[in-house]
């Protein structure tokens, strides 16, 4: 995934520190970043960096005062991200730097932007949680599009406008490896989800969270609200382990249940053009629903707590 970022240069430091948490990312393949500092002298600088616009899967924007008070910045880079974010060619991710009028700002307060709620960057008591959050929240991304690394690591840098890829769809035939990668990807999806969810709960007063790492394939939580006559919560989520028949990926709302169990899951399925997960048959019948790895997360969050009496809009 092509990624461009926009900045002030008075943010270089908020732009490099950017970058050593994204190195797990660009060592892998996952994402190539591309900012101003990248053209060549004697280049053109407003074609050099219209046409890295053009290119870009990604478009991050690096907000602070300073982001706000340039021109550069607001009128051209962020203004045309915004319009092929729109028109579904590229995707905008606020990343917000220091305390600012950003939420002001139209259609960029429309989009979630990290790290987590918006808070700045400079707010957090360590900087270095902050940017993990933000880099957890760009793997999702890269995870959920489904960019092939070898499509990443091999594309040629444009020389030309491209058209927006996202806009064309391919018929394809899925095999059993994609269908385990796809699976595996999800499953971190799901995962990664519950973990900033339960930390979420946690911080609420009144109510108590605890998230387990069990593992590769295995993750539980807990929920506990007090006010609610059956006030704690249990959840384990599996995948890959073929002898249940439950799916893919699949759960049991128990603490530390059986990889043997299971009161439902999903399977990966797929169309022409694409795969996803079906909710199989739960307490509340079958769901056959596509859906995407984030939104089957949100699905199955909204079962867990609703055990517990709680709702999330």
């Amino acid at each position: 995934m092509r990624a461009f970022i926009s900045y002030s240069h008075h943010d270089k430091a908020a732009l490099d520190r950017l970058h050593v948490h994204l190195k797990n990312l660009t060592r892998g393949g996952h994402i190539e970043t591309w900012y101003d500092r990248d053209i060549l002298a004697g280049s053109d600088l407003n074609a050099e960096i219209a046409r890295e616009l053009e290119a870009a899967d990604l478009l991050l924007l690096l907000v602070s005062p300073d982001f706000i008070a340039s021109d550069y910045c607001v009128e051209r880079e962020m203004k045309r991200a915004l319009e092929r974010h729109a028109a579904g060619a590229a995707r905008v991710v606020p990343i917000i730097v220091e305390e600012c009028d950003w939420k002001a700002m139209g259609e960029l307060r429309q989009l979630k932007a990290v790290p987590t709620d918006g808070k700045a960057i400079s707010e957090w008591a360590n900087a270095n949680t902050a940017y993990l959050d933000v880099v957890q929240e760009l793997r999702r991304i890269i995870e959920a599009d489904g960019l092939p690394t070898a499509v990443a690591t091999a594309a040629p840098k444009p020389v030309a406008v491209r058209p927006a890829t996202t806009r064309y769809r391919a018929k394809r035939q899925f095999d059993q490896i994609d269908k385990s990668d796809f699976r595996d990807a999800a499953f971190v999806i799901i995962k990664d989800y519950f973990r900033r969810a339960t930390m979420e709960i946690d911080s609420i007063e009144g109510l108590r969270g605890r998230f387990v790492d069990r593992g590769v394939t295995s993750f539980g939580a807990t929920i506990v609200n007090g006010g609610h006559r059956n006030g704690t919560a249990h959840i384990t989520v599996h995948c890959r382990n073929s002898h249940v028949a439950m799916g893919d990926i699949y759960y049991s709302f128990s603490e530390n249940a059986g990889d043997n169990t299971a009161n439902g899951g999903f399977n990966v399925s797929a169309d022409d053009y694409e795969q996803f997960l079906v909710q199989t048959m739960n307490m509340f019948g079958k769901a056959d629903k596509q859906l995407a790895p984030d939104r089957a997360a949100e699905v199955l969050w909204n079962e867990f707590i609703g055990n517990v009496g709680i709702s999330y809009d």
